[in-house]
């Protein structure tokens, strides 16, 4: 193998585990504040409003539902969602630049690696195939750089070029997929944090607590399982999507390079 050339792609995880590792410590905290702050708020208006109500004031004004779904995450979970929609963009975005067929197989190099290996210029072939930084060009050139070895020898190493760049296509696509699964953990999280606060305040009062004092940490287990759903679901599709186009582009590159190297063949040699 030839490990030298393989560079893992760590940099969309070190974002990832640099934004969650900060938000997650201080969830607990945040939490607890968000939910104090919640109480006094809804608390504040009523006692505000009540001698305007019975003189016939207007009713107080509704807050927005983003407001509110805001307030519901409060700061640790709204960090840690931002972050990872930001990341899983990025990712999306590098991912399908990254699988598109000119990157991958272009049609330019294949012509003209073609076009050099019927005028017999075998040097030039190696040349522009060595140069070209795209999937082909990489498994192209490993090939011819063992043909004075052999035919199968120059086979084996393509075949572990296709392997090497195939991993790297992968593990970026991986990534999408760790969002996708982590997403609705954190969710998952915050739906118990948020029962915990909810029976929390239930077991603390010495009468039936009222609604509004259940509805902080009802209102955070229901918020954060929707934005983690809804940052889950495209991931995974987008995972599914550029995962299929990658195999079926890998698939492209195989036929190719074995077609274009077969002339070397020494029973084709024999024929000819």
């Amino acid at each position: 193998m030839r490990s030298g050339r393989y560079r893992p792609f760590a940099g969309p995880l070190s974002i990832v585990v640099a934004c969650l590792l900060p938000t997650l410590f201080f969830l607990g905290p945040l939490n607890n504040s968000r939910v104090a702050a919640q109480e006094d708020a809804v608390e504040a208006p009523a006692a505000a409003d009540a001698p305007a109500n019975k003189g016939g004031g207007t009713a107080p004004k509704r807050e927005s539902y983003l407001r509110w779904a805001m307030k519901s995450l409060g700061i640790g979970y709204s960090l840690t969602f931002l972050a990872l929609s930001f990341v899983l963009v990025a990712l999306i975005v590098m991912n399908v630049i990254a699988v598109q067929r000119n990157n991958v197989c272009p049609l330019h190099l294949v012509e003209g690696f073609e076009a050099h290996l019927n005028e017999r210029r075998f040097q030039e072939a190696y040349e522009l195939a060595k140069t070209d930084e795209s999937f082909l060009g990489q498994v192209l050139s490993a090939g011819l750089a063992k043909l004075n070895v052999g035919y199968s020898q120059a086979i084996e190493a393509m075949q572990e070029v296709g392997e090497e760049e195939t991993m790297k296509l992968d593990h970026r696509l991986s990534y999408i997929q760790l969002i996708g699964t982590i997403s609705p953990m954190i969710g998952l999280l915050g739906t118990v944090q948020g029962m915990i606060d909810s029976f929390t305040t239930i077991a603390s009062s010495a009468a039936t607590p009222k609604p509004s004092e259940l509805a902080g940490g009802i209102s955070t287990a229901l918020v954060t399982t929707l934005v983690g759903l809804f940052i889950a679901i495209p991931a995974i599709a987008a995972f599914s999507i550029l995962r299929n186009r990658v195999a079926r582009l890998v698939l492209e590159v195989g036929i190719l390079s074995e077609g274009l190297m077969s002339r070397f063949e020494p029973s084709s040699k024999a024929r000819t």
